[in-house]
């Protein structure tokens, strides 16, 4: 009688399928994105509360109206655009990739993977070009009543308030809110560290298919695992264009 009454305690669901019936690893992957998500969301939320404190912000059409190759043509947010094009390609060869893996194709797996790390490194490329535009950009600002050359750091922001300087045509900037280098810089430093380990985990995945690490397995499961951190890292992104591009 205690037998059965143990066998009945130990049986836990018996309501259908379980609702944790899913591989370990995969369950594990959503916690860890759940916490990255929380500390994103934190990063945003402060990035909020300083932004709508201020009188003054710099206005994303200005800041980001340069592309590669262009001169000084005024092109808003046409360079980020492309960067997040890239970046939901990037996706899309992803999820490609994990459905060749349910078919148990090793050459569908190998070569959308490989355009999967193509985005992954042309996206960072991108973001590298866009923080030394940035940094060493030559922009005239009013400070302390001298007219000073200065690009974007963690310690200066070129984007002010525009003046007009008696005997002057046009308008000059003032310095703008520090704190928007530090928290561009910050959030975006952040994502890319995501995207650059998404990278190497991808370049990872991509040996072990190579090699028929998988195939030995007979599953491809570590694919659909890489692939659920891919697809964070680009919904992160779009959260990232909202708040400093868009806003």
């Amino acid at each position: 009688m205690a037998t059965a009454q143990a066998q009945v305690d130990s049986k836990w669901w018996s309501g259908g399928k379980s609702p944790f019936n899913v591989e370990y690893g995969k369950l594990m992957m959503w916690y860890f994105l759940m916490s990255d998500a929380f500390t994103f969301g934190a990063f945003l939320i402060s990035y909020g509360t300083i932004r709508f404190s201020q009188n003054y912000w710099p206005d994303p059409n200005e800041v980001f109206n340069a592309l590669p190759f262009t001169g000084h043509a005024n092109l808003p947010l046409a360079f980020v655009s492309l960067m997040t094009f890239v970046l939901i390609v990037s996706s899309v060869t992803m999820v490609l990739a994990v459905h060749a893996g349910h078919h148990n194709d090793k050459k569908g797996v190998i070569k959308w993977m490989i355009w999967t790390v193509i985005g992954g490194i042309a996206f960072l490329g991108c973001q590298a070009w866009e923080w030394t535009h940035l940094i060493t950009g030559d922009h005239a600002v009013l400070i302390n009543g001298e007219i000073k050359h200065i690009g974007t750091t963690v310690t200066m922001n070129p984007w002010g308030p525009h003046v007009t300087i008696p005997g002057q045509e046009g308008h000059i900037s003032t310095p703008g809110p520090v704190a928007f280098g530090g928290y561009f810089f910050g959030i975006t430093g952040f994502h890319g560290f995501h995207v650059l380990s998404g990278v190497v985990i991808n370049i990872v995945m991509l040996i072990m298919a190579w090699n028929g690490t998988f195939e030995r397995k007979g599953h491809y499961l570590m694919i659909e695992k890489a692939g659920l951190y891919w697809h964070f890292v680009d919904l992160v992104w779009v959260f990232v264009f909202l708040c400093f591009y868009l806003i």
